[in-house]
C-alpha cells in the first residue's frame, strides 16, 4: 500500500477534546514500546520531511493514536511569498499522516531564500492582513483542507501596527475560515510583556474559529535596566498563572484539544504525562488547585 494512504489502516485520525502532548525525538521508542495513555501527539511537521528512522517512527505512532501537524517553517507572513518546495514537503506529510488538525504560526521566518531560526513578528496593518490571509487561502487551497493558525509570543510592537493582534486574528479567521490556535501561555507572555488584558484578548477572538489549545512554560527575565520580561521557551511546567487563563478560555471556548508542548530541556514522558493529566482535569472540571506546587 502506498505511504501516502497507510494511517488509513491505522486509528480513526480526529483529535479528540482531551489533553495531548507535544512528541519529540527522544519519546521515539519509549511511545512505540509503551503505548502511553494519552489522547494524541502533536509533531513540528518540518521533523518529518526527510527520510530515515523519525517518519518510520511517526508511522508506527500514528497507527495507534490520532496526531496533528505544528509547522514552524512555512513562514505566512513572508511578504516575498511562500516557498512552493516547502509547502510541497508539507503537503507530503500531511497526505501521508492524515492528520486531525494542521497549523501554523502567525509570524514569518524568511527573507531572500534564507530561512532564520526564529518566529517573528508582523506589523499589524491592513497590508499585513491582506498578504497573510493570500497565503492562508492558498495553503488551504494546496492542502484541500483548513488549517489553524497560532498567536505568537512577542517581545516589541512596531510603532506602525494599526490592528491590536487579537482583532487581526479575528479578521484572519473570517477572511479565510481559517481555524485558530489559541495559545494561551504565548497571550499570557504577550500581554505581560506588553500591559495588554489578557483575558479581554481571549474575549476578542471567536470560539467558533478556536480548534485548539496550546500550553507550555516560559522563564522570566530581567533586563539590565530593570524591565522584567517573560520569554517563551518551553523549557518548564506550566505556570499557575497560566493554568488559571487556560481555565477561562474553557469557559469562553469550551473544551477543545490542549496540547503540552515543551521542547528545550525535554524532560522523561512521565513529567509530560503528568501536565497532560492536569489539563486534562481542567477540561473535565475536576481540578483541584493541589494538583501543581509550581512557583508562578
Amino acid at each position: 500500500m502506498p505511504a501516502a494512504s497507510a494511517a488509513s489502516r491505522c486509528a480513526s485520525g480526529l483529535i479528540p477534546a482531551r489533553a495531548g502532548i507535544g512528541l519529540r525525538f527522544r519519546h521515539h521508542l519509549e511511545v512505540v514500546e509503551r503505548r502511553p495513555p494519552v489522547a494524541w501527539f502533536e509533531v513540528h511537521t518540518e521533523n518529518y520531511m526527510g527520510g530515515g528512522g523519525p517518519p518510520g517512527y511517526l508511522d508506527a505512532i500514528r497507527c495507534d493514536y490520532p496526531v496533528s501537524l505544528h509547522g514552524v517553517g512555512l513562514s505566512l507572513g513572508s511578504a516575498e511569498g511562500l516557498d512552493a518546495t516547502h509547502l510541497e514537503r508539507m503537503r507530503e506529510v500531511v497526505d501521508r499522516i492524515e492528520p486531525g488538525l494542521v497549523s501554523e504560526h502567525l509570524a514569518w521566518s524568511v527573507s531572500g531564500g534564507t530561512y532564520l531560526a526564529d518566529l517573528l513578528p508582523l506589523p499589524l496593518t491592513e497590508e499585513a492582513l491582506a498578504v497573510v490571509c493570500a497565503h492562508v487561502d492558498y495553503v488551504q487551497t494546496n492542502l484541500r483542507r483548513r488549517i489553524s493558525i497560532e498567536n505568537p509570543s512577542t517581545y516589541l510592537r512596531f510603532s506602525h501596527s494599526t490592528i491590536p493582534e487579537w482583532e487581526f486574528l479575528a479578521e484572519l479567521a473570517r477572511r479565510t475560515g481559517c481555524g485558530i490556535l489559541c495559545d494561551v501561555n504565548n497571550i499570557y507572555v504577550s500581554a505581560s510583556n506588553h500591559g495588554w488584558n489578557a483575558p479581554s484578548y481571549l474575549d476578542a477572538l471567536p470560539p467558533s474559529a478556536v480548534t485548539e489549545i496550546h500550553l507550555a512554560g516560559h522563564s522570566v527575565r530581567q533586563l539590565d535596566h530593570g524591565q522584567v520580561i517573560r520569554i517563551d521557551d518551553h523549557g518548564s511546567r506550566v505556570a499557575p498563572s497560566v493554568w488559571n487563563l487556560f481555565q477561562q478560555a474553557l469557559k469562553r471556548f469550551g473544551s477543545v484539544p490542549t496540547l503540552i508542548e515543551w521542547d528545550t530541556d525535554v524532560p522523561a514522558l512521565e513529567v509530560l504525562l503528568e501536565e497532560a493529566a492536569i489539563a486534562q482535569a481542567y477540561i473535565e472540571g475536576q481540578h483541584n488547585d493541589n494538583v501543581h506546587p509550581n512557583a508562578a
